[in-house]
């Protein structure tokens, strides 16, 4: 995948959160590629049949971005963070709006590669999100680790950029927070019974 400069879109950027609307008209073929990737990784872990489609999906966090209110971007690692945030939310609120009990019962399953979970783990979207939650409750850090590789397909070297620590920070939060994850829907799972 050919990505756009990095500085060309930190300048967009920078000029769209500065309220320079024409900036956004730049910024959006530079940076729609990526995000078409990075939905397509994300949609292709989901069920099948999933009402949702990657186009879909970026555009709705296109609207919600182009909604909400002026962001001061850092640079496109933070666009990108962003990005990969609004995509899980809006994928949660998909599976709410769908009618899906909060925990368990027909909740859609979202299979997670074993470098996630586990080989035989296939947690719901909404269980997943809730876990995210308590996990950022305790540390954030490791909850965003999760969030950046998971929801925004981003590398280590990519979520070290973002969250401004080391490849090897990011591998052992990654780690420990797998092993929490799993441990957290180990528990769910006992609970429900």
């Amino acid at each position: 995948m050919k990505t756009a400069p990095r500085d060309d879109v930190t300048r967009w950027l920078r000029a769209w959160g500065s309220g320079d609307q024409t900036a956004l008209e730049r910024l959006t073929p530079l940076v729609y590629a990526e995000l078409h990737q990075r939905a397509r990784g994300l949609m292709g872990r989901e069920r099948a049949g999933h009402s949702l489609q990657p186009t879909a999906l970026i555009h709705e966090a296109y609207l919600r971005l182009v909604g909400s209110a002026p962001v001061d971007w850092r640079d496109r690692g933070h666009f990108y963070a962003l990005s990969a945030r609004l995509m899980r939310q809006i994928l949660v609120d998909h599976a709410r709006s769908r009618g899906r009990q909060k925990r368990g019962g027909a909740a859609p399953s979202i299979a997670f590669d074993e470098t996630v979970i586990g080989p035989r783990e296939t947690p719901d979207l909404v269980r997943l999100d809730d876990a995210l939650h308590a996990l950022a409750e305790t540390d954030e850090r490791k909850s965003r680790v999760i969030e950046l590789r998971y929801f925004g397909g981003f590398s280590v070297d990519e979520v070290a950029d973002v969250l401004e620590v080391s490849p090897q920070t990011v591998l052992r939060d990654w780690r420990l927070a797998k092993a929490w994850l799993q441990r957290e829907m180990k528990r769910e799972d006992r609970a429900r019974r």
